[in-house]
């Protein structure tokens, strides 16, 4: 079973990595909206190198049910939040709220105000993303399922989890480009994530290996 998103889609943000020394390819840049704004078909264009990160694109501190959760797990320091698209082990889509901390990647279900997911920094091996452009990122964790989403600011995701984790560890997370990788969507479940150049723009399939 594979499935191939083309939707087109439009950005408001250019992308070029900023405050690292990873030589990420051109990414997010500016087009328009048609169908889903996070997927399949875009435009490049040159972008600015001194674009600045705002960060928190929720305002955290005015969503009590967030603060509340960051309290129970003993983080405090926001680094990045933002909504995204999270792929579930079936393929379907769900729109989930992602946010890091200075020691983990929090997934949250925002019609129900619910942590889903917290993934400690020192657990992610690797960031995978393909040579073209596009809104997908995969986080891969050995010790558990990897997170497969999609997002108009993976550029500024991909930097915020490098920084943080050397700011921590003082280790490099390793960030992978390639134009087929394989994932686990779950711990029995590995499907393969192939990007290919079209006219238009990017074609993407994930398939069950």
């Amino acid at each position: 079973m594979s499935r191939y998103l083309s939707n087109r889609v439009h950005f408001d943000e250019e992308g070029q990595l900023g405050g690292t020394n990873l030589k990420l390819r051109p990414s997010e840049s500016n087009v328009t909206i048609d169908q889903e704004p996070f997927m399949g078909v875009k435009v490049r264009r040159k972008a600015s190198i001194h674009r600045d990160y705002l960060g928190d694109y929720l305002d955290v501190p005015s969503r009590p049910y967030l603060i509340k959760i960051l309290e129970k797990q003993g983080d405090k320091k926001v680094l990045f939040a933002d909504t995204v698209m999270k792929f579930t082990s079936t393929g379907k889509m769900k729109r989930r709220i992602l946010f890091v901390t200075d020691f983990a990647i929090y997934i949250v279900n925002p019609e129900i105000g619910a942590l889903k997911r917290r993934i400690a920094l020192a657990a992610v091996e690797k960031l995978c993303l393909s040579e073209l452009s596009d809104n997908f990122l995969a986080i891969i964790i050995p010790t558990e399922y990897d997170l497969l989403m999609a997002s108009t600011r993976k550029t500024e995701i991909v930097t915020t989890l490098v920084d943080a984790t050397k700011s921590q560890s003082d280790y490099e997370l390793d960030v992978l480009f390639s134009n087929r990788f394989e994932y686990n969507a779950t711990s029995e479940l590995v499907k393969e994530v192939q990007f290919e150049q079209v006219e238009a723009g990017v074609k993407t399939r994930i398939s069950r290996k």
